[in-house]
C-alpha cells in the first residue's frame, strides 16, 4: 500500500500528525480512517494557503536602507496546488496558470502579448529553450510551443508531470510525479529514453523537478538521495546520500529531497526535508559536507554564499566550501518563506502574507520591506537589471520590483 504525504511543513505539527497517521498507518486502511484524512487535508492546507497551526512570527517594524517599488503588476491567472516559477529570456517573461494558459509578457511594461490554452491544469512550470516554450499537465501531457505561442507537438508521460521541463542539445527533459525521468525528442515529442526509480511506500508529495548542466540530469528523490544522470541517454552517473531517515515513526523518518538541486561549480548542492544540506563532488558523487539544516522549499548559491530558507522559517546564508553559518535571519517564523534570491547586496525572500523581505548579504539583517497584495508569494527570480526582480503570488499575480 502506498501513501502519499503533502510537506509537514511545521515542525511543531509533527507529533500531533505522527500520532494521527500512525493509528491510521497500523489500522484498518487508509479508507477507512477519517482521522488520517483530515491529517493529509491540514497538511496541504498549511502549504497551499490555509492557516497555519502556528501563526505566522509578528514582523516588527525596521529601518529601511533601500526604496522599493512596483514597476508593474499583472494578471497571469492562479497557481492552485502548484508552484510555479517564471523564465526571462530576451526581455520577454514566460508563465503559466493552473488554468491550462501558457502566455508571454514583456518584462518592461507587465503587458501580455500572447495566451495559448493547453486545455489542462498545468502543474509544472514553464521551461525554455531551443526555441521552445515547454509545459507539463496534471494529466501527463508535456506540450511543447514556438515563441509565438503555438502548438508544436505533445508527449504522453506516465503521470503528473513536475518542476520545470528543461531542454538540453535538442533533448527535453522533463520529471513526472511517478519517479520517473524522460528524455524527448525536441524537434517531435518522441520518447528517448527513461530513468525510473522505485516508488517508496511512504513520501512527501512535493513539485521539485530536475536541473540540468553539462551534460548531466540532478534530481534528488526521497530517503535523501541525490543522483546524477547522463542527458543524451539516462544512464546512471552516481548516486549520494546527503541525509539518512531518523526517527521512531515513519513520518518522522522522512528525509526526502524536495527542492531542486543548486549547480555551482564543482560542486552541486541539496538540501532535505527533515534531513541536511550538503554540498556534493559533482565528478565522483561524494559528499564534501553536510549539516544538519531542514527546508522544503530549497536553496540557491552566489558569491561562495549557500542560501536556504529554513523549514520553520530562518533564512540561512552558509559557507559554500564547508558550510559553516555567516548568519541567520530567524525573525521569519512560520511565514512560509521562499528560496532567497541573492541580488546586488541584499537577498530578497517572499512570504505567505505577501511581503518581500530584503536583508544585507553581509549580516542577514533587514534593510527593506515591501508587501505586494496579501496573498503568498510563490517565487521570485533576478530582473533583467541588478536591481530589479520579478515575483509571482500565489493568487496569480506577477510583479516586476525595483529597488535603489
Amino acid at each position: 500500500m502506498k501513501f502519499d504525504f503533502p510537506a509537514l511543513r511545521y515542525q511543531s505539527q509533527s507529533l500531533k500528525h505522527v500520532t494521527l497517521a500512525a493509528l491510521c498507518l497500523l489500522g484498518s486502511g487508509l479508507s477507512a480512517c477519517t482521522a488520517f484524512n483530515d491529517v493529509k487535508t491540514n497538511l496541504s492546507e498549511s502549504i497551499f494557503g490555509a492557516e497555519p497551526a502556528n501563526p505566522p512570527v509578528e514582523l516588527e517594524d525596521i529601518k529601511s536602507s533601500y526604496e522599493t517599488r512596483v514597476q508593474w503588476s499583472s494578471d497571469v491567472g492562479e497557481a492552485g496546488r502548484f508552484t510555479y516559477t517564471p523564465v526571462l529570456a530576451d526581455n520577454l517573461i514566460y508563465a503559466v496558470n493552473v488554468e491550462g494558459s501558457v502566455m508571454q509578457l514583456s518584462a518592461e511594461t507587465g503587458k501580455k502579448i500572447w495566451e495559448t490554452q493547453l486545455g489542462e491544469p498545468i502543474s509544472s512550470g514553464v521551461g525554455l529553450g531551443g526555441g521552445l516554450i515547454l509545459a507539463g499537465t496534471s494529466k501527463g501531457h508535456l506540450y511543447a510551443l514556438n515563441l509565438n505561442g503555438k502548438k508544436l507537438w505533445s508527449a504522453i508521460l506516465s503521470s503528473e508531470i513536475q518542476g520545470q521541463p528543461r531542454y538540453y542539445d535538442g533533448t527535453v527533459i522533463v520529471r513526472t510525479s511517478d519517479h520517473h525521468i524522460y528524455g524527448i525528442d525536441a524537434a517531435d515529442g518522441r520518447r528517448k529514453w527513461s530513468y525510473e526509480r522505485a516508488t517508496p511506500s511512504l513520501s512527501l508529495k512535493t513539485q521539485a523537478g530536475i536541473v540540468v548542466d553539462s551534460g548531466a540530469v540532478y534530481a534528488g528523490f526521497p530517503g535523501g538521495k541525490l543522483i546524477a544522470i547522463r542527458a543524451d541517454n539516462g544512464k546512471l552517473i552516481w548516486e549520494a546520500t546527503v541525509a539518512q531517515p531518523k526517527g521512531v515513526t515513519e513520518i518522522e523518518r522522512i528525509a526526502d529531497i524536495t527542492s531542486l538541486p543548486f549547480v555551482d561549480g564543482p560542486l552541486v548542492y541539496v538540501v532535505a526535508y527533515q534531513g541536511k544540506v550538503a554540498a556534493v563532488d559533482r565528478q565522483r558523487g561524494q559528499v564534501v559536507w553536510n549539516r544538519d539544516i531542514s527546508s522544503y522549499v530549497g536553496l540557491t548559491a552566489d558569491n561562495n554564499k549557500v542560501y536556504l530558507s529554513h523549514t520553520i522559517g530562518s533564512v540561512y546564508s552558509l559557507d559554500a566550501s564547508n558550510g559553516k553559518t555567516f548568519w541567520r535571519q530567524g525573525n521569519l517564523g512560520y511565514r512560509n518563506l521562499t528560496v532567497p534570491l541573492p541580488l546586488s547586496n541584499i537577498v530578497a525572500v517572499g512570504d505567505l502574507e505577501g511581503y518581500i523581505h530584503l536583508l544585507s548579504q553581509d549580516d542577514g539583517s533587514f534593510v527593506g520591506r515591501l508587501q505586494l497584495g496579501s496573498k503568498p508569494i510563490m517565487s521570485l527570480i533576478a530582473g533583467s537589471n541588478a536591481n530589479q526582480f520579478f515575483a509571482q503570488s500565489r493568487d496569480g499575480h506577477l510583479y516586476a520590483v525595483t529597488y535603489k
